[in-house]
């Protein structure tokens, strides 16, 4: 019997398509999944490798236009291909979306072949096939199975649907919605209290989307899932290599790369193509100086000049009230204490004067604007109360603008004030709000930076006269 040749070589293809990812790819479009385009490759076997992984969540960050979406539904075939018992979930950032989403894998699974010469779904994998009458565009079957795809979106509906994959592609639109932290906390919230509600036991979940914000669905899931007992893996791609080369130069030449990044901010551009959040390229304080132990001398004894708190008062009920007690030493301080509260003065006038009881202040410069000047007096009769004598407290008008006298004063800041090396996880709000606050554009708080800047302010200078 005569062997066919050339029927070897195209089942050995087929074979090999079922097998692997990366050649199932290449069979259905050999015009981009190229073999020398080794991050295809690469992220083709990151989604193989995943499936049969100990790890609970993927997340892939890979700049515009390089495959990402291409692939992540190339991958839902595959895998509904070897496995046509899977539930797979897919959510994008709205339903128009989504249906296109579930629309190009619907479709290729139900092509029919035309050309003997063109690899369809069918040749790959025979016998998988849209159930008939169960072929919605955004939620269908495959024959043998049960409501195997549901496309949704924040906005959209996942209710009675249980799935073995969650893929999620590309929640954020765009720059707007990357600087919303009102709409990255419903993209969290529809993640955890719906998505994760939808996974069945030993389901596994896929996150590929370019990186925008350090508090993007990416961000806060490799952040906050492995403290749940998640086992998170990370793939990430700069578009300009560290070695100055490009990731695909046939995707996104170096000279296209300037050309694009040109007309884009570089907070954008970083976003969008080197994976850096753009709070993080934009934030006003890059790093904090930390200490282990105070400044002492060779018998254990401080080496603290003064030790003074700095108090900015809640302007309104949503800010925040800010004391910062800290020891001088050489005009740098160092911070021992930091109360950052929305409690109301009636608890908050008790506390303060206790913490100055307890930290040994010296002096206490507290902002007379918006009641402060009130809070001051009430503070001071409650340690008159306690018989503590041994603290000024002083109140002044602050005349400056907050914004301008933060910008101005952030690099003494950085080089001049040290947290103990915990500070994290004393004072977690506080942390936040220094850590992110932008140099630019919208903060939801500015009472942390702004209490800050007052012991940048005062540190090392003569305390003010006393008031009655």
């Amino acid at each position: 019997m005569q062997v066919n040749r050339k029927e070897l070589i195209y089942q050995a293809k087929l074979a090999l398509a079922r097998k692997e990812l990366f050649y199932y790819c290449k069979t259905k479009a050999p015009d981009f999944y190229k073999d020398d385009r080794e991050y295809l490759i690469s992220l083709c076997n990151e989604l193989q490798e995943f499936n049969n992984s100990d790890y609970d969540i993927l997340v892939i960050n890979e700049p515009p236009r390089h495959g990402k979406s291409r692939t992540a539904q190339l991958y839902v075939e595959w895998s509904l291909g070897n496995n046509p018992k899977l539930k797979i979930m897919t959510g994008s950032y709205n339903e128009t979306v989504a249906t296109q989403f579930s629309k190009g894998v619907r479709n290729s699974i139900m092509e029919t072949k035309a050309d003997r010469d063109k690899i369809v779904y069918s040749d790959v994998f025979p016998g998988i096939r849209i159930k008939e009458g169960d072929g919605a565009t955004n939620l269908w079957s495959l024959e043998d199975g049960y409501t195997n795809y549901l496309a949704t979106s924040p906005t959209g509906t996942a209710t009675g649907f249980g799935a073995d994959r969650l893929l999620i592609d590309d929640l954020i639109k765009n720059s707007l919605e990357a600087n919303d932290i009102n709409v990255l906390d419903k993209h969290w919230e529809w993640f955890t209290n719906t998505m994760l509600s939808r996974l069945e036991s030993g389901g596994k979940i896929i996150i590929i989307m370019t990186r925008w914000h350090s508090k993007d669905l990416a961000g806060r899931v490799l952040e906050e899932m492995p403290k749940l007992g998640y086992k998170v893996k990370h793939m990430s791609e700069k578009a300009l290599k560290e070695d100055g080369t490009m990731l695909c130069e046939d995707v996104l030449s170096r000279e296209e790369y300037d050309r694009k990044t040109k007309t884009m901010g570089a907070d954008i551009a970083s976003a969008n193509y080197q994976q850096e959040p753009i709070d993080i390229k934009g934030k006003l304080y890059s790093s904090f100086k930390t200490y282990t132990d105070i400044p002492r001398d060779k018998q254990g004894n401080s080496l603290f000049t003064a030790i003074k708190m700095y108090s900015d008062t809640a302007d309104q009920g949503s800010d925040f009230l800010c004391n910062i007690i800290y020891g001088e030493y050489n005009k740098e301080a160092y911070v021992l204490d930091v109360y950052y509260t929305k409690e109301p003065m009636e608890i908050t006038e008790g506390e303060t004067a206790k913490r100055i009881v307890a930290y040994n202040v010296n002096y206490a410069d507290i902002e007379s604007n918006n009641g402060g000047r009130g809070y001051a007096r009430a503070v001071k009769g409650k340690l008159k109360r306690m018989g503590h004598n041994r603290c000024r407290v002083t109140w002044f008008h602050q005349s400056k603008n907050k914004v301008a006298r933060i910008l101005s004063n952030a690099t003494w800041v950085m080089d001049h004030i040290y947290f103990p090396n915990n500070w994290r996880d004393r004072w977690p709000e506080y942390y936040k709000a220094m850590y992110e606050y932008q140099r630019e554009g919208k903060n939801a708080h500015d009472d942390a930076p702004d209490a800050t800047t007052g012991v940048a302010e005062k540190c090392g200078r003569a305390p003010l006269l006393s008031f009655d």
